[in-house]
């Protein structure tokens, strides 16, 4: 027996082989010889490590450079095509279903609109169902080699499954960082979720591995990946949609509290006895700069068009200079610029990132006013460690990051594929080495 604690020769191999996947994927193309250099592993682990990834065909040689005075240097990627990856972004107008390879390139996408029955929850699992077999079916994809499916919800995900066990009726557990699998509860108290078994329903419907977290969340993870928040470590990622919410970044690790409800900032109060949220609270930051609560309140939108087009004609009477509209958006600047300055105060971020559609959407006509808010109500020295910017991802960014949840865990164990909750292996031609 292993005495507690002590690593094996699996488990540091394991290491061995996530860091090497790691590298490939952020940094890549790589040659062995840079391998060692960036993660200090020796030549021999280097080559051994390597020729496993090779011979499971999860990275490929990629051409060569030529090295001082020796033969030239191989370098090495991470397949794109070995496997797949599901990201579903539950939105407040529709639910977007996304297939993507390994280097997040989008092979399919599935945008289903919710009708008369908005967000209730069985609903949405069927919306959800559907899109998955649609852009598998579109694709020619076999389930075997999808890694897993990310879903990005509104709401607290409550973490029912940790780790990478699987049963009958649990699913793909994910590791302390991420949401719970098919054991997945919600609760979204501005779409009238409470405790909703996201999860299970789900898994009613698919035998793939799950994985459910936040919205905003998930929104954060692709931009520190991949986006405006790349290069930091402690940072806050802005979700600005039909409401309001935020993925807060400390040390590289994103922060959950106690019950994974952290970064609901949108129901932070910005006046006391204010508008009435969603959330059925008074005076919430979401009640004063959501898209909902905006178009609501300057109350001149085109009947019919939705939030999006409601938005769209706002800022259009602004530039025409409509006095009630360049009002509303002023003050929407305020408003954003103080809560920013709380999050300046509160966590000492080096980068704020907006995004969500609807902060790209406003942003370029916002964000001068909400730097000139967050400088004059924030402490001045944190202020000018914390640069505010937009996120570069765009309007798809919360799907990308559903998808990234089965992407972690793979990378995180070492490029090892998956059990599905019928017990098959995920990824057609895996040897099963390290299952």
């Amino acid at each position: 027996m292993t005495a507690r604690g002590k690593k094996t020769v699996r488990d540091l191999r394991r290491g061995s082989r996530s860091t090497l996947l790691r590298r490939l994927y952020f940094d890549g193309p790589l040659s062995r010889q840079e391998l060692g250099s960036i993660t200090g592993l020796s030549g021999g682990s280097i080559s051994n490590v390597t020729g496993e990834l090779l011979a499971d065909g999860l990275i490929e040689e990629c051409g060569s450079v030529e090295s001082d005075g020796g033969r030239p240097r191989i370098l090495l990627r991470v397949a794109a095509g070995r496997a797949h990856l599901v990201g579903v972004d539950v939105g407040e107008t529709q639910v977007r279903v996304a297939l993507f390879d390994l280097a997040r390139t989008e092979l399919a996408a599935s945008d289903r609109p919710l009708d008369d029955r908005g967000h209730d929850a069985g609903h949405v699992a069927e919306l959800i169902l559907t899109g998955l077999a649609d852009v598998l079916e579109r694709t020619g994809t076999d389930p075997g080699t999808v890694l897993g499916v990310g879903v990005g919800v509104p709401g607290i995900v409550e973490q029912a499954d940790l780790g990478r066990g699987v049963g009958p009726d649990l699913g793909q557990g994910v590791g302390p960082d991420l949401g719970g699998g098919a054991g997945a509860v919600v609760h979204g108290q501005t779409v009238g979720w409470d405790a909703v078994p996201l999860g299970r329903m789900l898994r009613a419907g698919t035998d793939l591995p799950l994985f459910v977290d936040n919205g905003a969340k998930t929104l954060g993870q692709a931009e520190m990946w991949f986006g405006a928040g790349r290069g930091t470590r402690h940072a806050v990622v802005a979700l600005f949609g039909s409401g309001v919410g935020a993925c807060v970044i400390a040390d590289g690790a994103r922060f959950r509290g106690a019950t994974s409800s952290a970064g609901e900032w949108g129901h932070t109060k910005v006046h006391v006895g204010g508008r009435r949220c969603r959330c059925g609270a008074r005076g919430c930051l979401e009640a004063y700069v959501g898209a909902e609560a905006l178009v609501a309140r300057w109350g001149a939108a085109p009947p019919g068009g939705g939030e999006k087009a409601g938005l769209a004609a706002l800022l259009a009477a602004a530039g025409a200079g409509d006095p009630a509209a360049v009002a509303l958006l002023d003050e929407a600047a305020e408003y954003l610029g103080a809560a920013i300055a709380d999050l300046v105060n509160l966590f000492n971020p080096e980068r704020i990132v907006i995004g969500g559609w609807a902060g790209l959407l406003l942003g370029p006509r916002l964000l001068p006013g909400i730097r000139a808010a967050a400088t004059e109500y924030a402490l001045r020295f944190p202020r000018e460690q914390t640069e505010i910017v937009l996120g570069t991802l765009g309007p798809a960014a919360v799907t990308v990051g559903a998808a990234t949840l089965p992407l972690s865990d793979f990378l995180d164990s070492g490029g090892e594929f998956p059990r599905r909750a019928d017990g098959a292996a995920v990824g057609a031609g895996a040897t099963g080495r390290w299952t």
